[in-house]
């Protein structure tokens, strides 16, 4: 089966300093893919490189077949990749409501927009509760919720989180996870996972690659992963 999403031998530079070396992954369709690794390991670049705000040096990346990594990040949000980056990124003193829309920036049809508004409070009920409420007055937890309903706002077909539990209390995080696999499981979005909590990320991903200082070191089944001594005692706290 042909992956979703294809990386093949991608580096990338922040000036001279390599950030990706070589870097190799596939994300197979309607599965939760998650990317774990030290601060500075080059998560977060790789997800940057996928949605064209950082270029590629050499490699290729391919989404449903096409090549990907010269294409401007609004041609890879239309075609279906979205993006929800580190730190949520809101428009504090605007509505939810309006934050929700500014995921659907590049929809031109009212009616998609609206079925993916009501997805998204079938999701997040509270949202919906609070859609009129400026962003920057909710909780940290339900900001984050902002940040993934924009992001399901675009209608992707693959849903790339950074770090959405960063910063939450341990029930939060717990309620994350159960969203991020009723998503991937009740609207049929794969993702793609950066998560600080392992543990966690390992609980519901279907595969796992793990970076160092830029390196691909490990990949495998996640549920697998959670018992391997290395990865326990590296991520895990084992």
């Amino acid at each position: 089966m042909n992956p979703i999403l294809d990386l093949k031998g991608i580096s990338v530079y922040y000036d001279k300093a390599v950030a990706l070396a070589d870097i190799s992954l596939r994300v197979e369709a309607g599965k939760i893919v998650t990317l774990l690794g030290a601060n500075g390991a080059g998560k977060s670049t790789t997800l940057r490189t996928i949605s064209g705000l950082k270029r590629a040096a050499s490699g290729e990346i391919l989404f449903k077949g096409e090549v990907i990594n010269q294409k401007l990040p609004s041609y890879i949000v239309r075609k279906g990749i979205a993006h929800v980056p580190e730190g949520r990124r809101l428009f504090p003193f605007m509505s939810v409501y309006d934050n929700l829309l500014m995921g659907s920036y590049l929809r031109k049809d009212s009616r998609e927009t609206n079925r993916n508004l009501e997805l998204v409070y079938s999701h997040f009920p509270r949202l919906k509760e609070r859609s009129s409420q400026k962003a920057g007055s909710l909780s940290g937890g339900e900001q984050q919720m902002v940040a993934i309903g924009r992001g399901l706002m675009a209608s992707p077909s693959v849903l790339m989180l950074d770090e959405p539990t960063m910063g939450l209390s341990p029930i939060l995080v717990k309620e994350t996870a159960t969203i991020v696999k009723d998503i991937n499981r009740e609207s049929g979005v794969t993702i793609l996972l950066i998560e600080q909590n392992a543990k966690m990320a390992l609980s519901i991903a279907d595969y796992a690659y793990i970076l160092d200082a830029g390196r691909l070191v490990n990949e495998g089944d996640a549920r697998d992963m959670i018992n391997e001594e290395e990865i326990k005692k590296a991520y895990l706290g084992g």
